[in-house]
């Protein structure tokens, strides 16, 4: 009775998550010191959400479900890890940076804004449909309440 709640709330958590991730990283977009690596300072990593399924069950269980035969019902999403991009840091050359190299370049990170807001603008879109999920799913089980007095 309540599966499309829980899985309308793991996907809110799930995109609420990767909204932060994504402010964090647009906040660090110009961050040349982040952590210290074997005594040198490395500009800040991108970072990034990992969705997975809350059961790993295959889309022929949900079909098979549908058509009313036996199948489990699926649980939501989870957020699984958060992990760093491992793409190279950008070199800019700007000599009178203090975190320049002898050559005059500047490791900056692998943050790239606009894939950032597009990003944002996914998780943001996928945020609200979930929202209207959720209040939809809300509201069919009021109307059944009706129904019933």
């Amino acid at each position: 009775m309540f599966g499309g709640f829980n899985t309308s709330s793991s996907a809110l958590t799930t995109q609420r998550l990767r909204m932060d991730v994504i402010s964090s990283n647009m906040a660090n977009a110009e961050t040349t010191r982040a952590q210290q690596v074997n005594g040198e300072w490395v500009p800040y990593r991108r970072k990034m959400v990992v969705v997975e399924p809350n059961q790993k069950t295959p889309f022929s269980s949900y079909l098979h479900t549908a058509m009313g035969q036996k199948g489990e019902i699926g649980s939501g999403v989870k957020a699984s890890a958060i992990v760093e991009d491992q793409n190279p840091f950008k070199l800019v050359y700007d000599p009178s940076h203090p975190d320049a190299n002898v050559e005059g370049y500047v490791e900056l990170p692998n943050v790239d804004p606009l894939r950032e807001m597009v990003d944002l603008t996914t998780a943001t879109r996928s945020y609200e449909a979930n929202v209207t999920t959720l209040n939809a799913t809300k509201n069919m089980l009021m109307k059944a309440l009706e129904i019933g007095r």
